[in-house]
């Protein structure tokens, strides 16, 4: 295990860039911490223990349940392969909905959802979106739907309700290129998405227009994409696409100022700080939307021996504590919080997977996540947990 070279690593976090996740963090922890809401704080947790009957390393007093598997009938539902990107949504009567991605290529993807009743019992399952392209990941909505994006060449973003009552819709203003994530700006109304490719970009979409409720309109608005300014204060330039569905060019190649990202992974929203991952070189970066600055957060190059690698999903809890999936590395979920990287947890002898769609419960009280391929290696051996956290 490497949780022994943690000290080494809180030593030298977040030396590159001028704005460090420890000042981040905190400034969330501090606004949460007076609110009534305020959940536990994950960076106190202790080591992880042995594995569990499900193969799961957790911290005492957590404990995991499979709530599904790839192939299960589950309430008619056969629950899909390759299970990705997820989000939680609260329903009225206490309970939540947990969406899951499925990453099948040739028309075999979609969106599963599992609907939890106010006690935690799994009480139905079904489709959301059926044939599409190795649906990745993607970002739940202030209004209460799932963006399932397409990572492909010319992939869409599909907006679904979680409940089930409204078909998707594709989202074509959203850009078509190889999609993988999507947040939601709540304050200024725009979205952020992310392109998993080796010279990949970050994008920007920008609403013309507010529909009734106040909520971005997902037809009309343009799509940019970020130019990278200077070196350690990294100021963003934003340049408008003329053709955000890459008809003749592709969209991360039409804008020559145009930066890089190898490989651009999750992303989250919270408190006006956009958070993302980059696989290809194993970095998590924070933007601020306030000042336009863009920093690294975590870089693994900078440890001898890094906890966290392979980085993937991404979320965070109601305190603002980054939790980060890999993809890969030791198969753990990690939090970044303050100065603390540690395991949350690891799931052992799924060293053929990666783990994926990470999403807490509306109180914050569950985990659910994935491993896409199981033990075996194999899409169709797909395995989804939860996890309790102990109050």
């Amino acid at each position: 295990m490497r949780n022994s070279h943690v000290d080494f690593q809180r030593r030298k976090l977040l030396r590159y860039g001028g704005v460090g996740l420890t000042t981040l963090l905190v400034h969330n922890l501090l606004v949460v911490s007076t609110s009534k809401a305020a959940m536990p704080n994950l960076a106190s947790i202790g080591p992880l223990q042995a594995p569990d009957q499900n193969g799961v390393r957790l911290p005492q007093g957590y404990s995991s349940r499979i709530v599904a598997y790839s192939g299960q009938n589950l309430f008619g539902y056969s629950w899909h392969a390759a299970p990705d990107g997820g989000a939680t949504f609260a329903t009225d009567e206490g309970g939540w909905i947990y969406v899951s991605n499925s990453e099948m290529k040739n028309n075999a993807g979609g969106v599963g959802a599992l609907h939890f009743d106010h006690n935690g019992k799994l009480i139905n399952a079904y489709s959301i979106l059926e044939n599409t392209n190795r649906n990745c990941a993607g970002g739940a909505t202030p209004w209460q739907t799932w963006l399932s994006c397409e990572e492909i060449e010319h992939g869409l973003v599909w907006e679904c309700d979680p409940f089930g009552e409204k078909p998707a819709q594709v989202r074509r203003a959203l850009g078509r290129f190889n999609h993988e994530a999507v947040a939601v700006d709540t304050k200024n109304k725009q979205l952020y998405l992310t392109e998993d490719e080796p010279d990949g970009c970050l994008y920007r979409y920008t609403p013309n227009l507010l529909n009734a409720t106040g909520h971005p309109d997902l037809e009309d608005g343009f799509l940019e994409v970020a130019e990278i300014l200077g070196d350690r204060q990294k100021t963003v330039c934003w340049h408008r696409l003329s053709d955000p569905e890459g008809t003749r060019i592709a969209t991360r190649k039409q804008i020559k100022q145009s930066s890089h990202f190898n490989g651009g992974e999750g992303i989250w929203y919270h408190q006006g700080i956009v958070y993302f991952t980059t696989k290809g070189d194993n970095r998590v970066w924070a933007y601020d939307t306030l000042h336009n600055n863009l920093d690294i957060i975590y870089d693994a190059a900078h440890y001898a021996s890094p906890v966290l690698s392979g980085v993937d999903n991404i979320t965070a809890n109601a305190a603002g504590e980054l939790l980060v999936a890999e993809d890969g590395g030791d198969m753990q979920i990690v939090i970044l919080s303050g100065e603390t990287i540690k395991p949350l947890l690891q799931l052992v002898g799924h060293d053929r997977s990666e783990i994926t769609g990470p999403a807490f419960s509306p109180d914050g009280s569950r985990l659910y996540f994935s491993s896409q391929r199981g033990k075996t290696g194999r899409h169709e051996n797909g395995v989804t947990f939860e996890i309790m956290i102990p109050f």
